[in-house]
């Protein structure tokens, strides 16, 4: 036999020895995966629940004349403390004082007409006692009596309307609070219950409304049961970057569910003792959560399918995919609602290997530096 029979007898028995490896392997299955599981336990968790808040104060007036004129002076500084009955705004008094001399004037006129009134019914009844005077006459009198009580009577009325008139020309703080920036100067001509003269609010306490789900209404009825300390954490405000220094307090939670979101609103209300919560911010407000025996996981361990969410459950040498309920993920873990219980095994590395009946090797963890 010569080399080169030789050669291809020798590269023959390398094609068979080959076939031979590839028959055995696939009889025997694919390698196992290398994977790192960890046991499932449960534990106690604190956390914060996260919801979008807007400032907002708890008394808030806009600030409006009920009398037409011209602003002829500005009381205060913007910006600042105003107390109740405090002058803010005077409107041009010159046409109510004359209309207020005028039924002065008038009213004067109507008492006299009644007292001229009750001196002939007076002196007419007296003569008709005698029949000295026809009973037509009589009734004329009596007549002109009543109409003179009834003008005094308008006439009054028309004095207390102008007198209010003259009292709207004034504008004076409703209640102890902190005023805007004025929307007219001196000289700007207001209409009675249309021109916004200003806004005036309440800053401390402020309140912090939330929107949180119809599902929660029962959560937060029984928080707000709860006599919370001036340092207790349980409802926290986010501003920014910036968590805010003083707690808060549920103070109203909303009559009735939005049947359209499902949602329904609440109220808390914080201190703002330096005034930095101004109406109309945003932010976060934190609600302290615990959960005494929750299933957490790594969320490494999750893969999701479709919108819906799984973990490898492990024995010693194979997975099953099974299939769980999110909830609140906290930092590089999540809470299981629903899927596992205590004491199993999920796979925490090498997942993006696996599929159902995947055979495996468990390792050893990586050390993490």
């Amino acid at each position: 036999m010569n080399n080169q029979h030789l050669h291809y007898l020798s590269f023959a028995l390398l094609l068979m020895a080959s076939a031979c490896g590839n028959k055995n392997q696939t009889l025997q299955g694919p390698l196992p995966v290398s994977v790192v599981v960890e046991e499932v336990r449960s534990q106690s968790v604190t956390y914060y629940d996260e919801y979008p808040a807007i400032v907002k104060a708890l008394s808030e007036v806009e600030l409006r004349p009920q009398v037409n004129g011209y602003i002829t002076a500005v009381h205060f500084k913007e910006g600042e403390k105003v107390r109740k009955g405090q002058k803010l705004y005077s409107i041009d008094q010159k046409q109510s004082e004359a209309a207020y001399q005028q039924a002065v004037a008038n009213l004067s006129v109507q008492e006299s007409n009644l007292v001229k009134a009750k001196q002939d019914v007076e002196r007419y009844r007296e003569l008709d006692k005698r029949d000295a005077i026809a009973k037509q006459q009589v009734d004329y009198a009596e007549a002109a009596y009543e109409a003179a009580q009834k003008q005094v009577e308008a006439a009054k009325a028309t004095v207390r309307n102008v007198q209010t008139n003259v009292r709207y020309a004034t504008i004076v703080a409703p209640f102890d609070g902190t005023i805007g920036i004025s929307q007219v100067r001196l000289g700007t001509s207001v209409s009675g219950g249309v021109t916004l003269l200003n806004i005036i609010s309440v800053d401390d306490p402020m309140g912090v409304d939330i929107t949180v789900d119809q599902k929660e209404i029962y959560r937060f009825t029984q928080l707000a049961k709860v006599k919370l300390s001036a340092t207790d954490s349980t409802f926290r405000l986010v501003l920014g970057d910036q968590l805010y220094p003083y707690s808060g307090k549920i103070s109203i939670i909303d009559r009735a569910v939005d049947p359209q979101t499902g949602t329904i609103k609440m109220r808390l209300v914080f201190p703002n003792p330096e005034h930095s919560l101004r109406s109309g911010m945003s932010g976060t407000l934190k609600v302290l959560s615990n959960a005494p025996n929750a299933i957490t996981i790594p969320y490494k361990a999750i893969t999701e399918q479709l919108g819906e969410f799984y973990v490898y459950v492990a024995d010693s040498s194979k997975v099953t995919q099974q299939k769980v309920s999110l909830g609140r993920q906290i930092g590089r873990s999540i809470i299981i609602q629903a899927g596992l219980k205590g004491g199993e095994s999920i796979v925490t590395e090498g997942v993006q290997s696996l599929r159902e009946g995947s055979a495996i090797k468990i390792s050893e963890p990586t050390s993490s530096k």
